[in-house]
């Protein structure tokens, strides 16, 4: 009989958002009358940019035509969608990339869980606690960890708290570590790193021959200035960062799905022999033999983004969410609610008040507020006691989330 994957095993079995479905759909099914605003998961609710919109409409015609069908497309993506992404988010910032650095996928999910095949399981990780799930479990998930303990941490892990305590901005590792996620702006915390503070991090990663998984996801929602947009625009870090973006917050793409990866030309890790090799042509080389490439349609509607008039109107829905990020925080602080993040990326995390317990506060705000938000401890054990909301519902729900919160805390 054909084995299965163990590993796979050693997961807390999708606890966090069957759970929250659970007690949802209970609290529905006993007040079919309450109105349940969800500020949850991470979703966008506003609909594509028109430019985006027209451009992927004019590739599915292209389909229907002989002279501009196109079929299998380069595996690591378009140059044309590469180009012009280095020209105008990456350029602006100071950095210089080619096109053969950059790797365009069906979403940055796929490429933070795929970029493990490249390197070997007795690679030390470092991870950030709270944290994005999937960094923590497709590294468990291929096997480079143990069980986890009563906590929640998995033996062979390093684990980075990082709370208000830290400015939720973690401390370097005291041992050495070979990989290192970070991620900002953070999720789920909302928070940012600055230049100094990312500088620490890439200083420690050459000094260690270390390299940092750097997740941009939402570097797109940054107003603060000052705050890098990319890891690369800290000196040294092409030597030691893979760097992760996504269209799918920055243009609304959750369903459409477009991220890319870059890697560039002078990263190296280093054989069982101890001779260096390029990260770049190993990963080259996964893709061309693991992925046929993001789809035409939706690689000119990436493209489409960065149009004069498509990002005009990108930064437009960015700004709506932004706004709506701005009502909840404020929201908050008027309710006497200590909360971060909210200002350069669209979540809000807010410490659970009366020393509450993630859980006790999510079902505190279901039944009192019908409001729905994501418990802390779902995203690590220094998670506990905070808790998240999401800037990414319509602008009514949000106002009527917002009243109903500061009702319930008496201001």
């Amino acid at each position: 009989m054909a084995r299965i994957n163990d590993h796979y095993l050693k997961l807390k079995a999708g606890y966090l958002f069957p759970e929250i479905g659970r007690r949802v759909t209970e609290f529905t099914q006993a007040n079919p009358e309450a109105k349940v605003i969800r500020l949850g998961i991470g979703d966008v609710t506003r609909p594509l940019a028109p430019a985006v919109l027209n451009a992927f409409h004019q590739a599915i015609d292209d389909l229907g035509t002989t002279e501009n069908f196109a079929g299998y497309g380069p595996e690591q993506g378009y140059a044309w969608l590469s180009q012009v992404i280095i020209d105008k988010s990456y350029r602006p910032l100071g950095v210089d990339l080619t096109t053969d650095e950059m790797f365009i996928s069906d979403g940055s999910k796929c490429d933070c869980a795929n970029i493990l095949d490249i390197f070997a399981l007795d690679n030390v990780v470092a991870i950030g606690d709270p944290v994005y799930p999937v960094y923590n479990d497709t590294n468990v998930m291929v096997g480079r960890t143990g069980e986890a303990d009563e906590k929640g941490y998995y033996k062979g892990i390093v684990y980075m708290p990082f709370t208000a305590d830290n400015n939720f901005v973690p401390d370097l590792p005291k041992e050495k570590v070979d990989i290192i996620y970070l991620c900002y702006p953070n999720n789920p915390t909302g928070t940012v790193a600055t230049k100094d503070e990312l500088k620490r991090w890439v200083d420690y990663a050459r000094a260690n021959d270390a390299i940092i998984f750097f997740d941009a996801a939402y570097e797109a929602f940054i107003t603060t200035p000052g705050i890098p947009h990319s890891i690369y625009e800290i000196d040294g870090a092409k030597e030691c960062a893979i760097e992760f973006r996504s269209f799918s917050k920055t243009a609304g793409f959750t369903g459409v799905r477009c991220g890319l990866v870059v890697i560039p030309e002078q990263l190296s890790g280093t054989t069982t022999d101890g001779e260096k090799y390029s990260i770049n042509k190993l990963w080259k080389r996964r893709v061309t033999t693991k992925f046929n490439g993001a789809s035409y349609p939706v690689q000119r509607a990436a493209a489409a983004v960065y149009s004069d008039e498509g990002w005009q109107q990108t930064r437009e829905t960015i700004d709506y969410y932004m706004e709506n990020a701005r009502i909840i925080r404020e929201g908050l602080q008027a309710a006497g609610i200590d909360c971060y993040g909210g200002v350069d990326a669209p979540y809000i995390w807010l410490k659970t008040p009366e020393g509450m317990s993630s859980w006790d506060f999510f079902d505190k705000l279901l039944n009192e507020c019908h409001v729905v938000g994501t418990p802390g401890s779902g995203f690590g054990p220094s998670g506990e006691g905070y808790f998240r909301l999401s800037a990414f519902g319509g602008r009514t729900n949000v106002e009527t989330a917002v009243q109903r919160i500061r009702k319930t805390w008496g201001k």
